[in-house]
Formats: C-alpha cells, structure tokens, sequence
C-alpha cells in the first residue's frame, strides 16, 4: 500500500504541474514585455546639459525624466522604460512605436516656445502661456490647429499691436520652438521650402484675445504631439544623444518567430537524447524541465522584466545548466548501482555526493552572471537576469524536484534490480560481494592516459596560441560600433540583396561607405558601418528613403566615441573581476592551485574566442561580451565538477607519496567525469546549433561564440586545468614531501563532500 500511495502521489504532482503550466503558461507569455529587438522600437542613451551653466543634480534629472515621461504619455506608448544612469545621463527604451522619428523628435525637443518679430527680438516666451491650455483643435476651415490660452491677454494685445505697425512684410509674429540665439534667423529661413519656425502669420490689428491659434502645413498627429508636448512644459535642460538604436517592426517580428523556433527545436532536442540516454530518471528530467522553462517565464513576469533576444538564449542555456544538474546526480547512482548498491542505497549515495559539485559549478557561474548584470548595458542586462534566475530556479526544479520525483518511485520498491530503467545494462552492475570502490569501475575512456601526455596537450595549445596570437597581429579584431563608436545600418529585403546594390542605394542616398556586409539565410540583409555618428535628421532621411526602396525600415544604431571608449573599458573590468572572484572561491573551495589551473583554462578559453573571432573577421559588440562571460561560466562548472571528483578520489586514497598515484588520481578522475561532460556538452550543443540554425541573424556571431567557447571550454577542463593542477601538486609533492590527505580534510571541513546547509 505504502509503495502504491508513493507512485500515486507521483502521478498525481505531475498532472498538477501539467495542469498549471498547461492553463497558464499562455497568459503568462502574453505578459511578459518584449523588447525593442522583438516588437521593434528605439532606444537612446541622452547626456544632460544644463541650458544656463546650473548645476546638474539629482532633482533636475528627476525634473527632466517627469518631464519625459509626460512627453511619452503624448504618444500613448505602453510600459516605457526612462533610467537615469550615472550623474548626467538618462536612458529611454520605447518598444513597439510605429513612427520613430516623431517619437525621438518629441522627445529631444526642448520646447521652448518663444514668439519673436522679423528681426528675432523676443516679444512673448513660454511663461506667457497657461500651464497645459495648448489643444490640438481645428479652424473654421477644418484645417487643424493649436490654441494656445494666455495668462495676461493684454500682454499680448501690446505685442500684437507694436507688430501690427510694422512695414510690411515685416509685421509678423513668428512662433518659435527651440529657437538658437545667433543660429536661427527669421530672414534666413523664411526662404526655405521646410523652415525651422512653426509659424509666422502677419498681424493686421491688436488682438485682444484670451488664446493664440497657431495654424500651418500641419497633419492632424503634428498638432497633437505639438499640443502635448507644449503641455508637458519645456525640459529644463538639453539632450545630446550619445547612444541610440532603433528596430524596425519588421525586425522584430521576424526575430521573434526564428528565436522561438530555435528555443523550440534546441530544447526538444535536449528532453528527447535525457529520454532516451536516461530512461526513467531522464522521463522525471523531461518533467522538471519543463517546470524549469514555466518558472523562469512566470518569475520574470513577477519582476517586470523585459524580454530581449539574449535574453530567450540566456533561458536556452539555462536549460543545458539544468540538464547538467540531472547529468551529473544521474551518472553518480548509476556509478552507485554499478559497484553494487541497491537502487535505495545507490539513490542516496549518488545525490549527496553531487551536491557539492553541482553547487560548487552554479556558484561560479552564478558570480559570472553577477558581474555581467553590473557592467552590461541594457539587452545584456537581460540575457544576466534570465541566466542569474535561470540558476536559482535549476537548484528549485533540477536538484530539489527531480530527487522529489524520482524518490517517491526509488522508495515505493518498485525500481528494486530493475537497473535497465537507469539506462544501465546488466553487464555494467557488479555484485556487492565484489567488494568495489568507484574508482575500480571500467569506463569507455580508460584506454586514454590524460596524465601521462599532458605534454602533448600542453605543447598543442602553446602551438594554437601562438597562431591565435599571429591571427591577431594580421587582421586584429573587427570590433562593432559598441567598441569603435560611429554607425550601424542594418537594411533588410524580401530579395536577396547584392554588395553591389546596398551599396549603390546607399551612394544615391547620400551615405556612402565601402564597409557593407551581406547576411541572413537568404542573403536578404545588409549591413553598412560608418565612422561617424548619425544625427537624428540622418537617421529619419535614410528610414525614409529605405521604406521606399526595400519596403521595410531599417535598424540604425549610433555609438558616440565616449560611450564606446566606456563599454570597451567595462567590459574589461566585467571579465577580470569574473576571473578574479572565480579564483577566490575555487582556491577557499577547493585549494590555490586549483583556483589558479581554473583561471588559466578560462584565459585560455576566452582568448580562442578572440582568435577565431579576428580569423573569421566576425564582428565583436557587447553581446559578445555576454557570450565570453556565459562561456567562462560553462567551463568553470565543466572544471568544477573535475576538481571536485578529483578532491574525492585523494580522499579515498588518504596519503599521497608519488607522483605515480597523482597522475592515477586525475587519470581515474577524468575518466568517471568524462562521460558526464560529453552528455552535458551534447545537449548545450543541441541548444547552441538550433539557434544557429533556426534563431534570429542578430544572434549569429553570439551564437558562433558560444559554439567555439563549449569546444574550447571542454577542451580546457580536461587537457588543460587537470593537468596544469598535476603540474602545480608535482611541484608540492617535491617540495614537502608525502602528502597527508586525511590532515588536509581536518584542517577544512568545509572542502567535503556533505551538502551546505
């Protein structure tokens, strides 16, 4: 009965958690915010300048966020995102506005409205007008207009009435917005087609009225956004952009749809190999998995998180960190059963002894992903979020629900001897009576002395670096406008394009340069590099002039060269203090010479990167960044999960006296843990294609980074860390003679392998 009531209550968790994710996953996904790379829009980065030389302080920057915000509100978008950042500047991110170039005119504009004479002298300013009495109405003609209500009506009868005396055709009031003392000039620009005043009606007569009608060549949304953001008031400051980026709707619903189908793809992938290579504790994997996915979504709607492209990679990847938690506590009952354990036995073995490296590998990518949060910019702040809940939620659903699952079938009776449900083959079980130690089991790999030729490895990669390095020296980096600061147009077709006719659109639009770039699976997307920044006036005229040729916006990106100077020297400080809070926690983990074989494996790792980078002359932005960072979390938890079975294999040996018995110990090492690294490696891989296959063209080089980066990483932990480790424990053998492991362990209880509580 006991054993029946445990299946049942396992039967009955799972069709509760199917229930819930299956009635509100839906509602929760239509929730979560999408970012500008997913629904389109823009984002600006703005330095505060004081108009009067004042000083810039929390309050005026408070005064001008109100004061954008009131701005937006005009433009009725949903959800904005107005931050200050640092002591002079405000980010703004508008997802989903169709018409970008009003939205960034609205925004930037200072509205200071002044009511000048021919001769530009001031007759009226802004604080002659009621605070919010502008509304965009319509004359007797239907043409529309803006009112404006007046606080002293007779103030402006005096003004209308010195104006109206005025020769022709000077008597004229000329209205204003943002008018530049000793730049603008009535005289000048009266004679353009497209004047930067809003109006200049003449004046007949004094006017005594209590509200001014400004009328002109406007559409009806013109005077209304000119009517509200009259009425938001003027910005007590100036805004330089220093940073922007925009996407087209078009973009983003397409980037949307490939990501989805990667994320889609890459994790059938992963839950189908944990079926079939696991069997029943792989099933139990499929179903905390998927709990995995819903509590992400669920916890990133709770926080109003915004959803970006890094970011559906970051839950992508934090679906390989949860696999690997089930790897690594699936191959130790397995390793359990094997030497002869009962199912019970091998169950509660196995899971206590993988906490400490599951542990110890989410920690270090936990520190990682920290430090990516602090330093990265916006869309990588994203992918941070989602990768840091990824792995709290993998220690919720991974470690504590998938040993929930499996213990209630584990301790029902039901799995007793029935080792083919682990995937085991009877062959592989040995009998108790044999009297076994993990350490004795044959693997797949014991043919391999890893040990013994380290050399080799050591020899190979010294060879690799060498021409990494010569790669760099040739053909350097090819650093994107995050970095080198200047501007990014991406134009895309339903046709395939052609260098050439990019290239000539570009020519007759006025924005030549030779740096094009054709991508996209069907060739379909061009990509144009500029040195110098875009202004808004630039941005608005290609926007237009590309809708008319190709049908579709294009995304424009501009980096000031003080922002790129900034983001290169972040992401500097982001990948030293990585390593540097890496090597800290492995050497009071674990020990120094480990910490430091760690750190080395990930320098090593990172620089691969970099040199595969430079020799496929692929672009290097800020996401790169987050994909050297999540790799560095990747090979430090592959390291990880090495050193701590090598720290357990010395421990069964109690003293170490040769360097024969520490080249068995990381030989012996590396063969249990080898087989969990290519599992763990496979289905972060199966992940890694998909969204190179599938996911959206803007994802690609992340993508690339992220492949090259597992390869390398798995390289590095095995050929590279471990025996780096020998080399550095060789040299204390020598030095002090017989190593004592049993003292070692007394001296720090806190390097065993008993879970922390």
């Amino acid at each position: 009965m006991k054993a029946r009531g445990r299946i049942i209550a396992f039967f009955l968790l799972v069709i509760v958690l199917i229930g819930i994710i299956g009635t509100t996953s839906l509602p929760i996904a239509k929730d979560i915010k999408l970012g500008l790379d997913l629904q389109g829009g823009f984002e600006v980065l703005y330095e505060v300048e004081t108009l009067d030389g004042q000083e810039i302080t929390e309050s005026v920057l408070t005064d001008t966020t109100d004061a954008l915000m009131n701005r937006i509100n005009v433009l009725g978008v949903s959800e904005p995102v107005i931050q200050i950042e640092g002591d002079n500047r405000i980010r703004v991110q508008l997802a989903g506005v169709e018409d970008q170039s009003s939205a960034r005119e609205l925004l930037s504009t200072e509205a200071n409205l002044t009511f000048r004479d021919a001769e530009d002298n001031l007759l009226l300013s802004g604080n002659d007008l009621k605070q919010g009495g502008a509304t965009g109405t319509f004359d007797q003609n239907g043409n529309p207009i803006v009112t404006l209500e007046l606080n002293d009506p007779g103030k402006f009868a005096e003004v209308t009435e010195e104006v109206s005396q005025m020769p022709a055709p000077n008597n004229v009031l000329v209205i204003w917005l943002d008018f530049e003392e000793g730049v603008d000039s009535y005289a000048e620009e009266r004679m353009k087609a497209d004047p930067k005043f809003v109006s200049a009606p003449s004046v007949q007569q004094r006017i005594s009225s209590p509200s001014v009608e400004i009328s002109g060549s406007f559409t009806v949304e013109e005077t209304q956004n000119l009517a509200g953001i009259l009425n938001a008031g003027a910005l007590p400051v100036s805004l330089e952009e220093i940073y922007s980026t925009s996407v087209g709707a078009q973009f983003g619903e397409q980037a949307l749809d490939q990501t989805m189908v990667a994320a889609a793809v890459g994790i059938a992938l992963v839950l189908l190999f944990m079926l079939i290579y696991y069997r029943l504790p792989g099933m139990i994997a499929v179903v905390t998995l998927s709990a995995y996915v819903y509590l992400i979504l669920l916890v990133f709607e709770w926080i109003g998180g915004v959803l970006t492209l890094p970011g559906i990679a970051a839950i992508m990847l934090g679906v390989g960190m949860a696999v690997d938690a089930n790897i690594i506590t699936y191959e130790r009952i397995r390793e359990e059963m094997r030497v002869g354990k009962s199912v019970k036995d091998a169950f509660r073995v196995g899971a206590r002894s993988s906490f400490s490296a599951i542990i110890d590998a989410n920690i270090t990518t936990l520190l990682a992903a920290v430090v990516l949060f602090y330093y990265g910019t916006s869309s990588v702040k994203g992918f941070a979020t989602l990768l840091i809940i990824s792995i709290l939620v993998s220690f919720l659903t991974a470690v504590w629900g998938s040993r929930l699952l499996l213990g209630l079938w584990v301790n029902s009776g039901v799995l007793d001897n029935k080792f083919g449900l682990f995937g085991l083959k009877k062959a592989d079980v040995h009998a108790k009576e044999e009297e076994l130690e993990i350490t004795d089991l044959t693997t797949r790999f014991d043919r391999f002395d890893f040990a013994g030729n380290r050399n080799k490895f050591f020899l190979a990669s010294i060879v690799l670096i060498v021409a990494g390095m010569a790669v760099l020296g040739v053909f350097r980096l090819n650093l994107g406008i995050d970095f080198s600061s200047g501007t990014r147009v991406e134009i895309t077709s339903e046709a395939a394009l052609t260098k050439e006719e990019v290239e000539n659109f570009l020519d007759g639009a006025g924005y030549e340069t030779d740096d094009i770039v054709i991508s996209g699976d069907a060739s379909n997307i061009g990509v144009a590099r500029y040195n110098e920044e875009f202004s808004q006036e630039d941005i608005n005229s290609l926007k237009e002039v590309a809708v008319e040729e190709f049908g579709a916006e294009p995304n424009v990106s501009t980096v000031s060269p003080t922002v790129g100077q900034e983001l290169a020297k972040n992401a500097l400080y982001a990948l030293s203090i990585a390593a540097l809070g890496i090597i800290i926690y492995v050497a009071v983990r674990f020990e120094w010479r480990m910490g430091v074989a760690s750190v080395v494996a990930l320098i090593h790792d990172a620089f691969f990167i970099i040199a595969v980078f430079s020799l496929l002359r692929l672009e290097v932005d800020i996401t790169f960044i987050a994909a050297v960072l999540t790799i560095i979390g990747y090979s430090i938890n592959d390291t990880i999960v090495t050193f701590d079975r090598i720290r357990e294999n010395m421990k069964r040996m109690k003293k170490i006296d040769s360097v024969e018995q520490l080249e068995k110990v990381v030989n012996v090492s590396l063969r249990q843990t080898l087989g969990r690294s290519v599992n763990t490696v496979m289905t972060v891989l199966l992940v890694v294609i998909a969204l190179l296959i599938f996911g959206a063209p803007s994802i690609t080089n992340f993508s690339i980074a992220l492949l090259i980066g597992l390869i390398a990483g798995t390289y590095s932990s095995i050929f590279i860390a471990a025996q780096l480790w020998l080399v550095l424990k060789k040299g204390e053998l020598k030095k002090k003679g017989p190593i004592d492991i049993e003292k070692k362990e007394q001296e720090s209880k806190w390097g065993s392998d008993e879970p922390v509580v």
